[in-house]
């Protein structure tokens, strides 16, 4: 059982180290283009394109991606965590690395074209598919395949945020990991490498630097509660717009459908630049206080539609960043009116931001502990932690009351099984009427 232990430990080492290795070669591949590409080598600054570039620029990479799509065999083009949960819940063999190659080239066209998706979606399916090419190379079994997988999983998440225990968190949540001591082990150790790679070269805040907050009164908890609710409805809406948006297009060739998504988000910048790409400087203006209650609605919308197209029609981006922007959005909207309007108010934007951006990404990926623990690590701050619990808990449960224990990535994996399984059931049929010569 020790010696067990320590080689899966070892594994998991190693794991973390490889996949915070890619992870971080990643979001650099993305820097590095977007400094080359955009005004002033500027990584993000979509906004100061002009408004034709604003939308040539994503129909352009859309083109790029659909004819490379479509040069591939159908089995290399799934990618993302949609593809990790299928391949982790229903398949036995490992997950193949062909498709991780896919999924960083083509994320890398998706973001740095400007498309609304995000690197973190990618990044769990880099790790964890580098687990997997591992679990091949050892010749490792089933169990521990999917189990490396889940800790390249972990690294990311760890990586991308700087959050080793909500990397840890989100792979039991989301991934469904069962939580035993030699299952989480191997988790935490690739968490914490996968950490230290990317501190090594981004210091301490990877993907955003949270302000000092100034946590509100108890006087604030019914905006709180209210807050929560209109997060939980804001949930409900993406998780059924990403459905409708894959359920319709499924059948549609890759470029047909990337090229739509992107038309929808090149049209949605002229009036919220600010949706294109990863978004996480528009995180930092919110927290600063520096975007307007009208600019904060329109990236509110915009981002939702455009994510949610983009995703249910299968670019090869994410969806866990574009949570974050929409979920501090409307904490930055709560935060302009309630100063105006609300007698109690002592809170602050980045405090309304904050805990609205872990909401949403609780309701939308039914991971209310891992969004607690990212709280409590992003900011370093206990006593954010009881409103953040309270618009957490409040708006999981209106989300779940409205659709059910269904998150946005097993709602995209119920639309593609079902998919296939009509694909099977129509070829069995084809089949059968051949032999019975009709």
């Amino acid at each position: 059982m020790n010696k067990l232990l320590l080689r899966i430990a070892l594994l998991g080492a190693v794991t973390g180290l490889m996949a915070g290795v890619l992870v971080t070669l990643f979001r650099l591949s993305i820097e590095v283009s977007q400094t080359w590409l955009l005004p002033d080598g500027k990584i993000g600054n979509y906004e100061a394109l002009s408004g034709w570039l604003r939308f040539l620029l994503p129909v352009s990479g859309a083109v790029i991606l659909g004819f490379l799509y479509e040069r591939l065999p159908a089995d290399k083009r799934p990618v993302g965590v949609v593809h990790l949960l299928n391949f982790m819940r229903f398949r036995k063999q490992a997950l193949p690395f062909s498709n991780a190659i896919v999924q960083f080239f083509g994320g890398l066209i998706a973001i740095v074209s400007g498309n609304s998706v995000d690197r973190e979606g990618p990044g769990i399916h880099l790790g964890a598919a580098n687990a997997a090419l591992i679990g091949r190379k050892l010749k490792l079994n089933e169990d521990e395949d999917h189990l490396l997988a889940a800790a390249g999983g972990a690294a990311a998440i760890a990586a991308a945020f700087n959050t080793p225990l909500a990397g840890v968190i989100f792979v039991i949540e989301v991934l469904r990991v069962r939580y035993t001591i030699n299952n989480i082990i191997p988790i935490i150790i690739a968490s914490v490498v996968g950490t230290i790679i990317s501190r090594l070269v981004y210091g301490q805040s990877p993907a955003f630097t949270v302000p000092s907050l100034s946590i509100g009164s108890l006087g604030e908890l019914p905006v709180i509660l209210l807050m929560g609710i209109i997060i939980g409805l804001l949930a409900m809406v993406f998780i059924r717009l990403c459905t409708l948006s894959a359920q319709h297009t499924l059948n549609w060739r890759p470029l047909y459908a990337f090229v739509f998504a992107a038309l929808l988000t090149g049209l949605l910048a002229q009036w919220a630049p600010a949706i294109m790409g990863v978004s996480y400087d528009a995180v930092d203006r919110i927290f600063h206080n520096t975007l307007g209650l009208h600019t904060l609605l329109l990236l509110l919308v915009a981002k939702l539609i455009a994510t949610a197209i983009s995703v249910g029609m299968r670019l090869p981006g994410g969806l866990i960043g574009p949570s974050l922007i929409m979920g501090g959005a409307v904490g930055g909207i709560c935060e302009l009116l309630v100063q105006h309007f609300y007698p109690f108010y002592q809170g602050s934007a980045g405090f309304y931001a904050m805990i609205g951006m872990v909401a949403m990404m609780s309701a939308t990926l039914r991971a209310p502990l891992a969004a607690l623990v990212a709280l409590m690590e992003l900011t370093g701050n206990l006593h954010i932690i009881l409103p953040g619990m309270i618009v957490v808990v409040t708006a999981e449960m209106t989300s779940r009351m409205l659709i059910g224990n269904v998150s946005a990535f097993t709602a995209l994996l119920n639309v593609q099984r079902k998919h296939e399984a009509e694909q099977a059931d129509l070829l069995k049929k084809k089949t059968l009427d051949i032999l019975e010569g009709k």
